[in-house]
């Protein structure tokens, strides 16, 4: 009888062929490309995601915040983005949904639940570009970027580019902070601002502009899924 040891050793030695050389089992979530974008009022976010979805070309689509709502809420909407993914990946949309939110996702208003199903189904229907809504925490593998500025900038480019008074563009940035800290706080129980959410944080400023931001974000992209 092999004394302890050896028999470790030995297990060890067949441990090791067996996983270098066994065949790979292909994962069934193909995950399709997708970039998230969350952003500061007057950082540039949805300019940002403009010029990246043009950057990359077609198929890439935009879906904004407005839009991801509207889609939440018409039920013809909702049937014409389910047609444009591929029929296998149906089920995979609630399965996705569960694996997040579990049966919290039950409790959810109506409303919330048809906004969580359309970012996931945006999600596998891939080459999109998602601007706000929290859609980071759903799709775990986008690419998940966070664009932010100093609140002085942001004040000066909400005041030349809305044409609005300076006591005008501070209400609207506190307001837009606590709404969204308070939306994805609601929904998915994270702080908005926490980095560890992100891949990718960028800080906008006159040194670095929108078309900097843009391209970084493409070029990362590119490298990540092999574009």
């Amino acid at each position: 009888m092999l004394p302890l040891w050896r028999l470790i050793e030995k297990n060890l030695a067949s441990l090791k062929f067996s996983s270098v050389f066994a065949p790979k089992t292909p994962s069934v979530k193909s995950q399709l490309p997708v970039i998230t974008i969350s952003r500061e009022m007057g950082a540039g976010g949805h300019p940002i995601a403009e010029l990246v979805v043009k950057n990359l070309g077609p198929p890439w689509k935009l879906y904004h915040e407005n839009l991801i709502d509207k889609i939440a809420k018409s039920v013809k909407l909702q049937k014409e983005l389910i047609q444009e993914i591929d029929e296998r990946k149906r089920p995979m949309v609630e399965e996705l949904i569960y694996d997040i939110l579990g049966k919290r996702y039950l409790s959810l208003s109506k409303y919330y639940r048809h906004l969580v199903k359309t970012l996931a189904t945006i999600g596998k229907r891939g080459y999109a570009v998602i601007v706000g809504r929290g859609a980071n925490f759903i799709l775990k593998d986008a690419l998940k970027v966070r664009v932010i500025c100093e609140m002085q900038q942001r004040i000066e480019w909400e005041i030349e580019f809305e044409k609005i008074s300076r006591e005008e563009a501070i209400k609207r940035i506190k307001e837009s902070d606590k709404k969204r800290y308070e939306f994805v706080k609601t929904l998915f129980n994270h702080d908005i601002r926490k980095a560890h959410h992100y891949d990718l944080i960028i800080k906008t400023s006159k040194k670095l502009s929108i078309y900097d931001a843009a391209d970084a974000i493409v070029m990362i992209a590119k490298r990540r899924v092999r574009l």
